[in-house]
């Protein structure tokens, strides 16, 4: 009977580390297809009163994409429209938000239209990115259209 449930015990440890290499291959294949898109960068996201939820980012044509780390969906979780985000301060990040979101980032306050706020973390060389992208959007673009 011992012999039997170590048996038992290898056949349901192979079974969950064959399941955890599937979650993390369809974590990386998830990864690899929202990068072939292009101008994706790792980022972090907050809205103000709650915590940091780590991301990766992509700009598009007109809106800005943010998609959780270790979502299934190849969907946006938060897209935010180019004419509605601007970066409004920049800090360096905290302590304990160097914990969360890893050394190397800035902290990026944005707001989003008249009334919401977000707090985005990005490296650097990313911020400078997302400043460029909101910057090169097309003349008139911010203004409604009327018909």
């Amino acid at each position: 009977m011992g012999e039997a449930l170590a048996l038992d015990a290898a056949w349901l440890f192979a079974a969950l580390l064959i399941l955890l290499v599937l979650a993390a291959a369809g974590i990386a294949a998830r990864r690899f297809l929202l990068e072939r898109g292009g101008a994706t960068v790792e980022c972090g996201l907050r809205r103000r009163g709650r915590s940091w939820r780590l991301g990766l980012a992509s700009y598009q044509l007109d809106e800005f994409r943010w998609y959780g780390i270790f979502g299934v969906s190849m969907r946006p979780e938060q897209t935010f429209p180019r004419r509605d985000l601007a970066v409004v301060a920049r800090r360096p990040p905290t302590e304990e938000e160097i914990t969360i979101l890893g050394p190397g980032r800035i902290v990026a306050e944005c707001q989003l239209g008249a009334s919401a706020a977000i707090d985005l973390a990005l490296a650097e060389s990313a911020l400078t990115g997302l400043l460029a992208w909101l910057e090169a959007a097309p003349p008139g673009s911010h203004l409604d259209v009327v018909l």
